[in-house]
């Protein structure tokens, strides 16, 4: 089994250097309601075949860790293979309401991080969503400030954001904590790290008023609090088996997957070639993510943000399958959830099928997919 990836690096075009809206700045899974948002592109038929469903309503962050929505949406590479069946994306910044509208029948397809996934599957007992693909590794790090914090260990007694109780951030940090020996209230955030839950919309204002000492935050929100003066004193990834972890996924509702696999199918071949043409255009992929959060958001990100946020982030059509097993382990012993059952969580079967027809290996579900 091989990843299919990129990392995404290097300069971002000039007409990217505007002001950073803090709005852009969502975690996954937090934050505002969802805005819908109107396809970039002209559906064009990829194969002339007509699909079973007139629409399917796609839901994603604007964030660069779902930046295989953002390129796809942006340069219509998802659209060209529905044919005739609409695209609707929606824009979320929080990953329980982008949740809400999957169970509540108004969104067919999300990008989303690993444990909103994990607590909605658990929370139905199995029977609202299954991941059906990956979509992004890495882009996670804890930015401190530099003034009070110089190593790690100086981390004890300080306070540390994280965007919210049991989100896939907060979840590595107490796990980080607890193997440096150190204990905290994951209830409360008390202990010998204060665990301060802080939506990324204001964090970087926290940071800079001092109310907190640093973060563990996803990008674009890192990069901000060190254009602010923060410096990197962890990347995620390097505490990692081959620096690869799963911070965002594609999920399907099981209704629509049972009654429209084409659709599902076809949208999944549109992830699978804009990843292809991400890594083949790094440049090109890098301006186009950030025009999709021009145009959903009004500004661009701020060079100085974007262009040491985009290297840190890797898609990939590989859903990281045993990392999101190992997260769920780390919230079972943080005593944030009860031991799950994930089995079933995950269908590869349509992306193992778009993957061979494409030339590419198969991925694996780690031992947790649909029987």
């Amino acid at each position: 089994m091989r990843t299919t990836r990129t990392t995404l690096r290097r300069s971002v075009v000039a007409a990217a250097a505007l002001p950073l809206l803090i709005g852009a700045l969502a975690a996954c899974g937090y934050g505002s309601q969802a805005q819908k948002t109107e396809g970039t592109k002209a559906n064009a038929a990829a194969d002339g075949k007509k699909l079973s469903a007139s629409e399917v309503r796609v839901g994603y962050f604007p964030n660069l860790t779902h930046a295989t929505a953002l390129v796809g949406l942006q340069e219509g590479l998802i659209e060209k293979e529905l044919g005739a069946t609409k695209i609707k994306p929606q824009s979320f910044n929080a990953g329980p309401s982008e949740i809400e509208a999957l169970n509540g029948g108004s969104l067919d397809i999300g990008f989303i991080g690993p444990s909103p996934s994990i607590n909605a599957y658990v929370k139905s007992k199995g029977s609202n969503l299954r991941i059906i693909s990956g979509s992004a590794s890495g882009g996670v790090k804890l930015v401190v400030n530099p003034d009070k914090i110089k190593t790690l260990d100086d981390l004890k007694g300080k306070k540390i954001a994280t965007p919210q109780k049991g989100n896939t951030q907060d979840v590595a940090f107490l796990n980080w904590i607890s193997q440096k020996g150190w204990s905290v209230d994951a209830e409360s955030g008390k202990g010998d790290v204060s665990v301060v839950r802080t939506d990324n919309k204001v964090t970087p204002d926290a940071f800079k008023q001092g109310s907190i000492d640093g973060a563990w935050v996803p990008e674009p929100t890192a990069s901000k609090l060190v254009s602010d003066g923060g410096s990197v004193l962890l990347d995620e990834t390097t505490l990692w088996p081959d620096k690869k972890f799963v911070i965002t996924n594609v999920i399907v509702s099981q209704k629509f997957l049972k009654d429209h696999p084409d659709v599902v199918e076809a949208v999944l071949t549109g992830t699978v070639k804009t990843n292809e043409w991400i890594n083949a255009n790094p440049e090109k992929a890098k301006a186009s993510a950030n025009a999709k959060l021009a145009a959903d958001s009004g500004k661009p990100l701020d060079a100085k943000i974007i262009d040491p946020a985009w290297p840190s982030i890797a898609v990939t059509d590989d859903p990281l399958a045993s990392t999101l097993k190992t997260q769920s382990e780390w919230a079972v012993k943080a005593k944030l959830i009860e031991q799950p059952d994930l089995a079933g969580i995950y269908d590869l079967t349509l992306l193992n099928k778009v993957l061979k027809a494409a030339g590419k290996p198969e991925v694996s579900d780690a031992g947790l997919g649909a029987k």
